[in-house]
């Protein structure tokens, strides 16, 4: 049966609670922190060694969406009428918007250390104790906008320039990358650039703390940005239908990103899955 991930401002008061009960759940069994510190294994960039499947890399998409589903599929083993939603930070672009409230995922943190003390995963309520810690922080952070030194979050413009590419990604695959949706998507720049982040790594800049680091998923409006993400590549995909992921064949072995980048039929880790069976979510969610 095909779900609805529906926007977070469309969710009803009984739909954000069951949500979070069932992101609360996981995290008493443990199981939320094992996704938080897969994130974290994978979080591999253009300077280090190895393969590349999640970010800075043309599979930062697909890799994202299987990433999304397994974590779904384990809401839904807590809850099966839940799904995750999905924050357009285009439209709720300030702390004052919906998903921010005490009755859903709490606001910015306090002044000097950025600890979040309100709503449901605030530290003080004893369930949502920080295991991948960054320091000696064992609590979730926050600092949004960075008031001290303000940041905005993307524009529908932003956007709409990622959308308007009709490539998908280019050489050299990876964070240098000039042309392509997907690197206007996951927002790198040139290095020492004045927009060198945009789109999704501005998003992670705006939140601030933990969605800072490699184990951004330790905040749980991790989930609802990068649904958005998955949308606009569904958008993409059907405002460009003549065009593909790309490489869709495996780089040479004279190419400096060979074994390092996935082409469309080359399994990911960790699930040994190929981006060419992530391109189509139709037969197993739908986005209102």
């Amino acid at each position: 049966m095909v779900y609805t991930r529906k926007n977070q401002r469309d969710l009803t008061r009984t739909e954000k609670k069951r949500l979070v009960s069932a992101f609360l759940e996981l995290k008493r069994s443990g199981r939320y922190d094992e996704f938080v510190k897969l994130h974290g294994r994978f979080y591999v960039s253009d300077g280090e060694d190895g393969p590349r499947p999640s970010h800075m890399s043309p599979s930062f998409l697909p890799w994202h969406r299987r990433f999304l589903l397994e974590f779904e599929r384990a809401l839904q083993a807590v809850d099966p009428g839940v799904s995750i939603p999905y924050w357009d930070w285009t439209k709720d672009n300030t702390p004052a918007a919906s998903l921010w409230a005490e009755d859903f995922l709490g606001g910015s943190g306090r002044p000097g250390d950025w600890q979040v003390t309100t709503g449901p995963f605030a530290y003080a309520t004893g369930n949502w104790t920080i295991k991948a810690r960054i320091g000696e922080r064992n609590f979730l952070t926050r600092n949004l906008g960075r008031p001290s030194a303000p940041v905005s979050l993307p524009t529908r413009q932003d956007v709409d320039h990622a959308l308007r590419d009709p490539l998908y990604d280019a050489a050299p695959w990876d964070s240098t990358t000039a042309k392509g949706f997907r690197n206007k998507l996951e927002g790198w720049g040139a290095k020492g650039s004045a927009t060198r982040t945009h789109n999704h790594n501005r998003v992670h800049r705006w939140v601030g703390g933990l969605m800072m680091s490699g184990s951004s998923p330790d905040d749980p409006v991790f989930w609802l940005h990068h649904a958005f993400l998955d949308l606009l590549w569904d958008r993409w995909q059907k405002a460009h239908p003549g065009s593909g992921y790309l490489p869709r064949e495996k780089l040479p072995a004279s190419d400096p990103q060979h074994g390092r980048v996935f082409s469309l039929h080359e399994p990911m880790p960790p699930w040994n899955v190929a981006p060419a069976r992530l391109l189509d979510h139709s037969r197993v969610y739908r986005y209102a």
